[in-house]
């Protein structure tokens, strides 16, 4: 299992937990939800629970749930900046379709 994350993505991370002054990384998963079926959930991890993976990448921890790990393996976190927005990007080889507002995905 896989998710590669970008110096970009590992960077906003890093500056977002200095700002909020805890957590150890960022916890990645994928809930039941949205038209397509499914949708990533994103929040700081304080600690990774015993059905957790965690993922070092460019000094910055992943915790990622195992029961998100086949909707995810292989997945490319990104962070973008379009204007005055920005978000964090998934491009994910397991999606074979997403809704229209971009909010979920099917595998």
């Amino acid at each position: 299992m896989s998710i590669e994350l970008t110096e970009r993505a590992a960077n906003h991370i890093r500056n977002a937990l200095a700002r909020n002054g805890q957590g150890t990384g960022l916890r990645l998963g994928v809930r039941t939800s949205g038209c397509s079926g499914f949708m990533y959930t994103v929040d700081y991890a304080d600690e990774p629970g015993e059905n957790d993976m965690v993922v070092e990448q460019h000094g910055v921890s992943v915790v990622i749930d195992r029961k998100s790990l086949p909707f995810i393996d292989g997945m490319e976190v990104d962070f973008v900046r379009e204007g005055i927005n920005e978000r964090f990007s998934f491009r994910n080889p397991n999606v074979s379709a997403e809704c229209g507002c971009g909010e979920s995905f099917a595998v």
